[in-house]
C-alpha cells in the first residue's frame, strides 16, 4: 500500500490548527500527519498537545526551508512513500488533497496550481509569480505556472536526491531547480485559489535578494 505523509510547516498559526487537522482528518483518513511548530510565539505549542497528530518543534525559529527539509527527512526515515506539503494558514484547501491522490499524471513532484488569473489573488501577488514562474521555467528546463505554491506532493525517492541549501522561502524554488537538473517530471493538480487576508510571514526585501541569490547561482554554478 502506498503511504503518504502530510507535512504541514507551522509559525504562529495556533488559531487555524484545530480546523486545519480536523479538515485534513476528514480528506484522508489514512494518512499521518506532522506538523512543525517552527518556533511560534503564539500558542502553537499548546494547541498542538491537544490534537491527534505527529508534531516537532524548531527552536528557536529557523525558517520554512528548514522546517520543511526536516519533515522531509523525517518521511525518509520513516519510510513514507510520498509527502504532500500544505500551508497552515488555511489558504491550500485540505479538501483537494485527493486530487494529488488520484492524479493520472506519473510524475516525481505534483504541484497545486492556483488560477493566477483569478481576482481573488491580490495584484502583487499575481505579478511576482508570473515573474519567478517565468524565471524559474527557464533555470529548471521546465513549464511550470505556479512555482510559489507550497501545496505539493513529492515522491520520497526524488527526495533522497536532492540537496537543498536554501533555509527560507527560497527553498521551495531551489527544489524546482534542483528537480530540473535531476530530470524529473513535474505534475501540475488544479487548486482552488483561497486568499483570506491571511498575514504573509514573507519579507520582501530579503526574500527577493535570496531569490536573485539563487539565480546567480544556478547561472555560474
Amino acid at each position: 500500500m502506498i503511504t503518504h505523509l502530510i507535512l504541514i510547516p507551522a509559525y504562529n498559526a495556533g488559531k487555524h490548527l484545530p480546523e486545519l487537522v480536523r479538515r485534513v482528518k476528514e480528506a484522508v483518513r489514512n494518512s499521518d500527519v506532522l506538523i512543525i511548530n517552527d518556533g511560534s510565539t503564539d500558542n502553537s505549542a499548546d494547541i498542538l498537545k491537544n490534537l491527534d497528530v505527529i508534531s516537532l518543534t524548531n527552536s528557536p525559529n529557523q525558517g520554512k526551508g528548514y522546517t520543511l527539509q526536516r519533515g522531509f527527512e523525517f518521511a525518509i526515515k520513516n519510510g513514507y512513500d510520498y509527502v504532500v506539503t500544505i500551508d497552515a494558514d488555511l489558504q491550500h484547501l485540505p479538501e483537494e488533497i485527493p486530487r494529488f491522490f488520484e492524479s493520472k499524471i506519473k510524475a516525481d513532484i505534483y504541484i497545486g496550481t492556483r488560477n493566477l488569473k483569478s481576482p481573488d489573488m491580490p495584484l502583487l501577488r499575481r505579478l511576482t509569480n508570473y515573474l519567478t514562474s517565468i524565471i524559474i521555467s527557464i533555470f529548471s528546463g521546465r513549464r511550470i505556472r505556479d512555482t510559489q505554491s507550497g501545496y505539493r506532493m513529492l515522491s520520497v525517492e526524488s527526495l533522497k536526491s536532492m540537496n537543498i541549501n536554501s533555509t527560507q522561502y527560497d527553498f521551495e524554488s531551489e527544489q524546482l531547480f534542483q528537480a530540473g537538473a535531476l530530470n524529473m517530471t513535474i505534475g501540475e493538480i488544479p487548486i482552488s485559489t483561497v486568499y483570506a487576508n491571511s498575514l504573509s510571514y514573507i519579507n520582501p526585501l530579503l526574500d527577493t535578494l535570496r531569490f536573485i541569490k539563487l539565480i546567480w547561482r544556478r547561472i555560474w554554478l
